[in-house]
């Protein structure tokens, strides 16, 4: 075949594909995921396939319950998942940003005495999907660790310790925290560890009725590994009165940030079991925000 009618050929299948299809957001500065154990897919199979299916690029996997164990309820211990999760994922072209250790919503990590043996379990885990970021509530400690005192001295001990080990691998533990963002980074340079970020929650800051957009500012780039990008349910993020993502991109344009965008929550009350509606008009929103020159 002549390479003039092999160019010919080439540009008419290219006309016959959907833009979508064409569309590579793989260098993208912003990326956009959604939470598997959110969409009823912890640790399931199919998350990537529906991550595909709502034009997610790719999904945070929660590494499994934890309740009373010493460990986590986590498939990835067993080789054959390892290749099978890994290998579907690749073959769908779905990324894993980050793994999530969503036990720690209703489990004390100061209270935990394996807490040793977590970490390390998230950071193997996150070397078989490929992750950089492991995500850490800190919701299930009783203790006010939030002001100074022997909660937040023993807080503060684990995750320096924590953060020294994923720092070693090239990887992060970013924590979701409930303090205004001056008292956050503040936070931070008491953990004085480079493994040790904030995992920024959208819903905290408008709970708490903060500006994201100043909450951004001043904790800064370097102080954010990765964003849960929604709100309470409700609405979905595009009909939702109380945010404004223009501005929050506008916000992280300015500060130099890239990273992933999650989606956790902003179900529409009406929908709330309907996943893909809810998830795949999120996804849609963000990316029509930050994925749009």
């Amino acid at each position: 075949m002549k390479l003039k009618h092999l160019f010919s050929l080439v540009m008419l299948v290219s006309m016959s594909l959907p833009i979508m299809a064409l569309t590579n957001n793989s260098d993208h500065r912003y990326k956009v995921a959604a939470c598997d154990w959110m969409m009823l897919k912890r640790q399931k199979l199919g998350e990537f396939k529906l991550t595909k299916d709502i034009n997610g690029d790719g999904v945070e996997m929660d590494i499994g319950g934890l309740g009373a164990r010493d460990t986590f309820d986590n498939k990835l211990h067993q080789p054959h998942f390892q290749k099978l999760f890994r290998s579907t994922a690749d073959s769908l072209g779905v990324a894993v940003p980050s793994i999530a250790m969503s036990g720690f919503f209703g489990q004390s990590f100061i209270g935990k005495p394996t807490y040793a043996g977590l970490i390390d379990d998230c950071l193997a885990t996150m070397e078989v999907m490929g992750s950089k970021v492991a995500f850490l509530p800190l919701g299930g400690i009783q203790e006010d660790w939030t002001v100074k005192g022997p909660a937040r001295d023993e807080l503060v001990r684990r995750l320096r310790e924590s953060g020294d080990k994923a720092a070693a691998r090239g990887m992060v533990i970013g924590v979701r925290v409930p303090l205004p963002a001056k008292d956050a980074k503040k936070f931070l340079k008491e953990v004085n560890s480079p493994g040790v970020k904030i995992y920024y929650n959208l819903q905290d800051a408008l709970d708490a009725g903060r500006d994201p957009v100043k909450e951004l500012k001043t904790l800064g780039k370097d102080n954010i590994c990765q964003i849960h990008l929604s709100n309470t349910d409700g609405y979905n993020l595009k009909d939702d009165p109380a945010v404004d993502l223009p501005a929050i991109k506008a916000a992280l344009d300015k500060m130099g940030w890239s990273g992933w965008l999650v989606v956790e929550r902003s179900r529409d009350k009406d929908h709330v079991r309907d996943v893909k509606r809810n998830f795949g008009n999120n996804v849609a929103y963000i990316k029509e925000v930050f994925q749009t020159k």
